[in-house]
């Protein structure tokens, strides 16, 4: 028998199973995502899963700096979540390109070239293998203003990388690097919890003056869907967000946490009668002290 033969005799049973595999990876969600109602949303909205959110930003980036450049692996042809799809034919092969599989020369390169007046935009492809990049991260990226007293930096410096588990990604593709890079002056990490989060904090770090590290939720890509600003759009890096009000007890969370506590806080609502304020950081560098200190100082207990 043909492939091609093979290949349609087949389909049917492939299409079964794979409708079985969404429903047994959509059964292992610990969480009901409900959509943003706390940021800031003006003009004309349209409605995007989290990954239309992203490549919606990374299109408003490369429109709106001629010197914005986006690269990683697979990224020309879309990226494995498919963040990047189109780019490459609408903006050319020299502004959205692939690079080889070396996650440290995929840092090392975005770093030369913010230094050089570029704006890079790089994607590690799974935030689990971040970790060959560190060196350049810490020791280079976020170090380069201060050891040249202010004289030169990367501050045009973003890296993207999807991160969390979704039930089947194993012990490299399910890892939440992000506390890792908290403790480290001279970066900046957001995490965003929805569509709307993702476009607006990654347009702000794509801009800021410092490296900025975004790990987004890969859980969320195709799960949160929102009314997302059509128009240019960002959000504060640094701010967070009160999704909960309460009196007894601060629930502290980023990303994909923040949707498990507000499901805690209503949970033990109805069955402690215990009154939960649930604060989304939103970044966890810099993290907005000024408001977790507020809330933990009315309710005295925090988790």
């Amino acid at each position: 028998m043909s492939l091609n033969k093979l290949c349609v005799k087949c389909l049917g049973p492939l299409k079964t199973e794979i409708r079985v595999l969404n429903g047994l990876v959509n059964k292992r969600n610990h969480f009901v995502y409900t959509p943003d109602t706390n940021s800031p949303v003006k003009g004309e909205t349209t409605k995007m899963n989290m990954f239309q959110a992203i490549n919606n930003a990374l299109d408003t980036a490369l429109k709106t700096d001629d010197s914005a450049l986006i690269f990683g692996e697979d990224i020309g042809f879309g990226g494995v979540f498919r963040c990047t799809m189109g780019l490459r034919d609408k903006y050319g092969k020299d502004r959205v390109f692939n690079t080889p599989l070396c996650e440290q020369g995929i840092a090392g390169f975005a770093i030369g070239a913010a230094v050089m007046g570029s704006t890079t935009i790089a994607e590690i492809q799974f935030a689990d293998y971040i970790f060959p990049a560190f060196d350049q991260l810490v020791n280079e990226a976020a170090k380069y203003r201060y050891r040249s007293g202010g004289t030169f930096d990367c501050g045009k410096l973003t890296v993207r990388a999807p991160c969390g588990a979704v039930g089947h990604g194993a012990l490299y593709h399910s890892q939440s690097p992000e506390a890792y890079f908290a403790h480290t002056p001279g970066l900046k990490v957001v995490i965003p919890r929805g569509p709307i989060k993702a476009k607006g904090l990654l347009l702000s770090c794509i801009r800021d003056p410092d490296p900025c590290l975004v790990f987004e939720p890969k859980i969320l890509y195709r799960q949160a869907v929102e009314e997302v600003p059509v128009d240019d759009y960002q959000l504060p890096i640094g701010k967070a967000d009160i999704l909960v009000e309460g009196n007894d007890v601060t629930l502290i969370g980023w990303g994909t946490q923040v949707h498990v506590l507000k499901e805690v806080a209503q949970l033990a609502k109805e069955k402690l009668k215990v009154s939960c304020e649930v604060i989304d950081l939103v970044s966890i560098l810099p993290w907005d002290t000024e408001t977790v200190f507020k809330s933990v100082k009315k309710q005295n207990v925090f988790l």
